[in-house]
C-alpha cells in the first residue's frame, strides 16, 4: 500500500449534512448519501445521488421508507451497507454492496473503504449490531454509532457526539485520539439546539490540538 501522504489528498470533496447522520458527500462528482434514517427526511427530495452508503440498522440509520423514496428518486444509485443491513435490504427486494469491515469497494474511482465491526455499547447487549464506518476517498471516515479508530490516517471526521451510547466528554475524547485535521459533529439529531455543548466544547478543545472544527450548517454545501 503507498504511504499516506497529507499533501496526497486532494480538496476537491464538498459535504452537505441533511440532518443527524445524514450527508450528502461529493467527490470528483460522484454523490454519496449517509444513512437515510428516521431523523431526517431532507434525502427524500435529493437527486442524482449515486451511491447510498448504511453504517448500520438502527432506525435513525436505515429508514426503509425513506430509502424506498431516495431510490425511486435516484433509481440507478447503488446501496452500499455491512451484512446484516444487506439481511433487512434483501427482504425488502432492495439490492445491496456488502462492504463488511477491512473491505474496500471502488465508486466510479472512489474507493470506499469499511472499518470497525461493532455498534458501542448502549446497555449490555441491548440493540447491539453489526456497524461499519467507511473511510470515502483516503480522506473522510464516518464512523457510523463508533468510536472505532481506523488503522490508517483520518483527514476529516465525522464524528458522533450524543446518544444513549456516548456523552460528549468520550466524543471529544474519541476526536483527539483520532486526530483529523478537520472534525464536525453528527449523531445529534436528537438535540434541540443546535449551538449547544456539542457545538461549544470541541470547538474549544480540538483547535487546542491542531484540529479545526467545522460545525456544518444544515443545508449548506461546505467545502473541506
Amino acid at each position: 500500500m503507498t504511504p499516506y501522504r497529507p499533501n496526497d489528498i486532494l480538496t476537491d470533496m464538498k459535504i452537505t449534512k441533511l440532518g443527524h447522520c445524514c450527508l450528502l458527500v461529493e467527490i470528483r462528482g460522484i454523490r454519496f448519501l449517509t444513512d437515510p434514517g428516521a431523523y431526517t427526511t431532507a434525502q427524500n427530495t435529493v437527486h442524482n445521488i449515486h451511491y447510498v452508503v448504511i453504517s448500520h440498522e438502527h432506525t435513525d440509520h436505515l429508514h426503509i421508507e425513506s430509502l424506498k423514496t431516495v431510490l425511486a428518486n435516484n433509481p440507478n444509485a447503488k446501496v452500499i451497507c455491512n451484512a446484516s443491513v444487506g439481511a433487512i435490504l434483501a427482504k425488502e427486494s432492495i439490492s445491496f454492496i456488502k462492504v463488511s469491515d477491512s473491505e474496500s469497494h471502488e465508486c466510479d474511482g472512489v474507493n470506499v473503504s469499511a472499518h470497525g465491526t461493532q455498534h458501542e455499547t448502549i446497555y449490555k447487549s441491548y440493540e447491539q449490531v453489526e456497524n461499519t464506518g467507511y473511510m470515502f476517498d483516503g480522506k473522510l471516515f464516518y464512523p457510523g454509532d463508533a468510536f472505532h479508530k481506523p488503522n490508517v490516517p483520518v483527514d476529516i471526521l465525522a464524528f458522533p457526539v450524543t446518544g444513549p451510547w456516548c456523552t460528549i466528554a468520550q466524543a471529544v475524547d474519541y476526536a483527539l485520539e483520532v486526530k483529523p485535521r478537520i472534525a464536525f459533529p453528527v449523531h445529534d439529531g436528537n438535540l434541540v439546539r443546535q449551538n449547544g455543548i456539542t457545538v461549544r466544547l470541541p470547538g474549544i478543545e480540538l483547535p487546542k490540538a491542531g484540529i479545526s472544527f467545522v460545525a456544518l450548517e444544515l443545508g449548506t454545501e461546505t467545502e473541506l
